[in-house]
């Protein structure tokens, strides 16, 4: 018996405390029958109570989850984000993809320019240095 009422006493302060940071999350014009201060005051002083109430009569109206789209799923979903950025047009995605072919190009030639300035350093290292030994 001891077990079940903690148990209910856990449960009842996890449902107060799940009120009243509801309270304090939900946005002030949309609480209803009171102002959000005096929910919190509710919730607060009664907290079994003011938590039902909360529940009852004051929190806002959630709306629906939104429905999964109808149709099979997108081949690529990591790609599938509201803000996403797309080509409206096949011409647009064709410039795109030209943008994406000469900024690689132009990488793929600084990276061979550095390693061939790399050799050239190592070369003019070298050089001294067997000058410098022979002498």
């Amino acid at each position: 018996m001891a077990h079940f009422l903690l148990l209910l006493t856990v449960l009842s302060l996890c449902v107060w405390v799940y009120a009243l940071f509801d309270v304090i999350g939900s946005a002030p014009g949309s609480v209803r029958l009171l102002p959000k201060p005096a929910w919190t005051v509710v919730v607060l002083l009664l907290p079994k109570l003011g938590a039902l109430l909360w529940f009852a009569l004051g929190r806002p109206h959630r709306d629906p989850a939104p429905s999964a789209p109808a149709g099979p799923p997108p081949a690529f979903p990591e790609y599938d984000h509201p803000r996403r950025a797309r080509a409206t047009t096949h011409e647009e995605d064709e410039e795109f993809l030209r943008r994406c072919r000469e900024r690689a190009e132009e990488q793929r030639r600084r990276a061979r320019e550095a390693q061939e300035q790399k050799r050239r350093e190592r070369g003019e290292q070298d050089g001294d240095g067997a000058a410098e030994g022979s002498a």
